[in-house]
């Protein structure tokens, strides 16, 4: 099977595309699959209440990934593979689960598995999985690597509950390496990097981005999506940002640029939200109102990136975007500095 040739995202594109002429504010950084949801319960091998949430890498000969979460009818989570030559259709899927929580060999995990984020790790040549493990005193942080998603070895609990949304950067930071991660603590619900000198003792835990407070699209709490994708202006994040409103929440993503070389630094932040849910498999299922990307693959041309997200926490769906559009968007809507109370700097000043 053939990959299927990427969309052209140029604004100029969809104008025609849309026929009519339309400026770079009101052309969608993302372009959703036409045929989504790409997977769902139905085409699940074996009894399952629904399919979200899935890690995503493209293999050297080509081939896609999806390490999916998936919810089976005790209500809870396991992980389990899918694989497809053009990362759209096709997809094969293991016939068993392919990673089951270990509640005897890790406790943690008693209440199951969930959300995972891969990295591919050069040094180590092997895929690093940051994922939740959920039990009695809430989700934490496991990890294990793998070089061909059939055998995997397990580190355990990597940071204690109450914690999630991690993601390892695919190389080290001055001798370190570093995990984004989302623990919350009596400062909230922010965006924290740590680092650690074997993977498995982890230190000089820092904020990197805070949720912001009131009305804003991102208050009250946020987390990492997708692994940070390394550019040459900055590590460029995709980000999940929750708005309480009086009928739930609805989980929207936005963007972030941090330094390469210190990735504790934030350069740029989006100050609006730039895909939401809008579908109908989006708005409605077992958790209305969300899309929540858990991995990413960038095509052969070094710019089109392919999104896949859970919806509703449902299924699995998939929207196909451009590294440069997104950098050129955070150009023009970061603006200026912001505090988590959505006060300009200036007026903090007066």
């Amino acid at each position: 099977m053939n990959p299927i040739a990427p969309p052209d995202l140029s604004p100029k594109a969809i104008a025609l595309e849309q026929g009519k002429s339309a400026p770079l504010t009101d052309v969608p950084l993302f372009v959703r699959y036409a045929g989504n949801p790409i997977l769902s319960r139905e085409n699940w091998p074996y009894p399952i209440n629904s399919v979200f949430n899935a890690g995503a890498v493209r293999l050297t000969d080509g081939e896609t990934v999806l390490l999916c979460r998936v919810e089976d009818r005790t209500g809870l989570s396991h992980l389990c593979v899918a694989r497809s030559a053009n990362g759209i259709d096709g997809w094969r899927i293991d016939p068993q689960p392919t990673l089951m929580a270990s509640p005897r060999e890790y406790p943690e995990e008693i209440w199951g598995i969930e959300d995972p984020r891969i990295t591919y790790v050069p040094e180590l040549e092997q895929y690093a999985i940051a994922y939740t493990s959920f039990a009695r005193g809430g989700p934490g942080v496991s990890l294990a690597l793998t070089r061909d998603f059939r055998s995997f070895e397990r580190f355990g609990v990597i940071m204690p509950p109450e914690d999630k949304d991690a993601a390892l950067l695919p190389r080290r930071i001055n001798g370190y390496w570093a995990m984004i991660h989302r623990p919350v603590t009596s400062l909230g619900a922010h965006m924290w990097i740590s680092f650690s000198p074997n993977l498995r003792h982890w230190g000089s835990h820092k904020i990197i981005l805070e949720a912001r407070r009131g009305g804003w699209w991102d208050a009250n709490k946020i987390g990492l999506c997708s692994p940070p994708i390394e550019t040459s202006k900055g590590w460029l994040i995709i980000y999940h940002g929750v708005r309480h409103t009086a009928s739930g929440c609805i989980y929207r993503l936005g963007l972030a640029l941090f330094d390469l070389d210190r990735p504790d630094v934030c350069l740029q932040r989006g100050d609006s939200w730039m895909f939401g849910p809008e579908a109908p498999y989006e708005r409605g299922g077992d958790v209305s109102d969300v899309v929540f990307p858990c991995g990413q693959t960038i095509g052969s041309d070094g710019d089109t990136i392919y999104l896949y997200y859970g919806a509703a926490d449902s299924c699995m769906a998939m929207a196909t975007g451009s590294i440069g559009s997104l950098l050129a968007w955070l150009d023009s809507h970061s603006g200026p500095d912001r505090t988590t109370d959505g006060d300009s700097s200036e007026r903090k000043k007066k």
